[in-house]
């Protein structure tokens, strides 16, 4: 299995993160989890399509992490030369999410069916909307979900991809969780999103404190791989995004905690998941 970081960042734009976004390769297919700013830019480089995803995986309904949903949905039916429904899984709300989407986009799907003789159905977006439990399974491949709390945005979800014996945990956006905890047990990766509360309080504006009470800490992210077992931590979507050369110290809040693996995500990393790993 391979996790590949997509987009490193966070709501703030950033010329080198883009948006909350991962792709992890599997014996069953490519698995998108979250579709944030610039994720098919970041798929093409990846040498990814829209066309070829098994799912989207939508940890929860916050805009920077459903931004390109739109791009997502519009590529997918414009780039293949049959109907070819995208599956997309996510929390209570989805369904009406994705509806107000594909309304939007209707005044572009009209020009583009009158344009092609050859495209002649609409986008077909199948929804699943979880709150915990296996939501795929094929194979070595299977996909569990847990609750987690971003209150007051609710509800959320993680979501654990095992593949035979390789193992990944995507967390989303979340402070430390029963639900977490569950999923993330004896997990190879934990993708963690994660805020420096000691930057966040020095700057001190309301609207950015407030974020801390909704996200992990760099601390309570590795407390959390801790607990869970995990072999490497990696954090990502991380605010404010570090100065180059700047991701040690991002390293060393957590190192005390968490004695594994721990990486800074940057976009397009790629990690290598299960035994060849080893």
């Amino acid at each position: 299995m391979q996790v590949v970081i997509l987009g490193s960042g966070s709501p703030l734009p950033d010329p080198n993160r883009a948006g909350p976004s991962t792709l992890v390769r599997t014996s069953a297919g490519d698995f998108l989890i979250d579709a944030g700013r610039g994720v098919l830019l970041r798929m093409s480089a990846a040498m990814a399509g829209p066309g070829g995803l098994a799912s989207v995986l939508l940890t929860h309904l916050h805009s920077d992490h459903i931004t390109d949903l739109n791009d997502l949905i519009t590529m997918r039916w414009a780039m293949s030369f049959a109907p070819n429904p995208l599956r997309v899984v996510g929390p209570v709300g989805t369904a009406e999410v994705v509806a107000a989407t594909e309304a939007m986009l209707a005044t572009d799907i009209g020009y583009r069916l009158a344009h092609h003789d050859d495209l002649n159905w609409n986008p077909d977006t199948v929804v699943d909307e979880v709150s915990e439990g296996v939501v795929f399974e094929q194979g070595e491949v299977r996909i569990t979900a847990a609750p987690t709390d971003h209150a007051p945005v609710h509800p959320t979800v993680a979501f654990r991809i095992d593949d035979g014996e390789a193992s990944v945990v995507l967390a989303g956006d979340t402070i430390p969780c029963e639900g977490l905890d569950r999923l993330a047990g004896g997990a190879d990766v934990l993708v963690h999103t994660v805020v420096r509360k000691d930057q966040i309080e020095a700057i001190g504006l309301p609207r950015l404190v407030d974020v801390l009470d909704y996200h992990s800490d760099v601390a309570q992210a590795a407390d959390t791989a801790a607990r869970a077992g995990v072999r490497t931590l990696v954090l990502t979507h991380m605010v404010p995004a570090p100065a180059p050369g700047a991701e040690q110290e991002w390293i060393d809040q957590a190192s005390p905690v968490f004695g594994g693996e721990i990486l800074v995500a940057a976009d397009l990393m790629t990690i290598e998941v299960g035994p060849v790993a080893q």
